[in-house]
């Protein structure tokens, strides 16, 4: 790891963005609707050193090389951390591509190397982060105390989070009704604790990355992992690090459902999803999902069609 990610808090904090220009433009959107103080510095006023002072972070942005230099000698005085558009070589810190859900951020970097790389990265961990993240974060946040007095046990805490992040709370958060969603996780907390484990059968995908959303996240989230060497790709790619990992065959049916009944997650993933298994463990109760893998897309099965047919010409 050669640079270290950290995420600063912006409440009271003042930014200062210099320059002017889409690339100023660019950076000063970065803090609209935060609770930051940004400051905005143009012409000879980004060149007054004192123009600076107080600053918590500062922005130096143009296409203007001697004013880039001019005016990073002269934020340099204040002595907050300083990142000059586009010169990794003179920034102390590089802007990441950032993924803004309001309390839950996710930020992609590559040490001020390769900038389009996090953008495309960016746009496919995008997908993984519901809409409401931040404001189902923000709830829980706010019942912080009060799940840790309703739930003292952590492993059921565990449980009880993983219920509520993908259950009603969570949709009319998404939805936009933060009240509701408030009602709503008041009211599984007053409930109080129950198992919600579950087994998901997963199809390897002829190809790692057309794993599914769903199938994704199931791995992400997953306590207990049961696959062989074909799901290595996509184990190391999705997998929680600290997920027990079991060799096919692995637990019988009976061992699977009382891990599930103890609030488990656990997922099963081979080539071909074991239907009798998943039927078993319905009909004792616990709760199953059996995820497909996605089919190829149309142009590569055309491309190994044409193939196979290229080959069978030529015998």
């Amino acid at each position: 790891m050669e640079t270290f990610p950290a995420f600063y808090p912006l409440q009271g904090r003042r930014v200062v963005v210099a320059g002017e220009g889409e690339p100023a433009e660019i950076k000063a959107r970065l803090f609209a609707g935060s609770p930051a103080t940004v400051v905005r510095l143009i012409g000879d006023a980004a060149l007054d050193p004192q123009a600076y002072a107080g600053a918590d972070l500062i922005f130096v942005a143009s296409f203007d090389v001697d004013f880039l230099k001019a005016a990073s000698a002269a934020a340099r005085t204040a002595g907050a951390p300083l990142n000059v558009v586009d010169r990794p070589e003179h920034s102390d810190f590089y802007t990441p591509a950032i993924i803004d859900r309001g309390q839950v951020v996710a930020a992609i970097g590559t040490a001020g190397a390769a900038p389009l790389m996090a953008s495309l990265l960016r746009a496919e961990i995008e997908m993984r982060i519901p809409q409401g993240a931040g404001q189902i974060a923000a709830l829980l946040g706010e019942q912080r105390e009060t799940l840790r007095a309703a739930f003292p046990d952590l492993a059921h805490r565990r449980a009880f989070l993983r219920a509520a992040l993908t259950g009603p709370a969570a949709d009319a958060a998404a939805a936009g009704n933060v009240d509701l969603a408030s009602r709503r996780l008041a009211e599984a907390i007053a409930q109080g604790w129950s198992a919600v484990g579950r087994v998901t059968f997963i199809a390897v995908p002829e190809q790692a990355d057309l794993i599914s959303l769903r199938a994704a996240r199931a791995l992400n989230i997953a306590d207990i992992a049961v696959a062989g060497p074909d799901a290595a790709e996509i184990l190391a790619a999705h997998l929680r690090r600290d997920a027990e990992r079991i060799a096919p065959p692995g637990p019988n049916a009976a061992a699977l459902a009382e891990q599930a009944r103890t609030g488990r997650l656990i997922v099963v993933v081979s080539a071909k999803p074991d239907r009798d298994l998943a039927d078993t463990l319905a009909q004792s109760g616990v709760a199953v999902e059996v995820l497909r893998a996605a089919p190829a897309p149309v142009s590569d099965a055309v491309g190994q069609s044409l193939i196979r047919r290229r080959d069978v010409a030529a015998r």
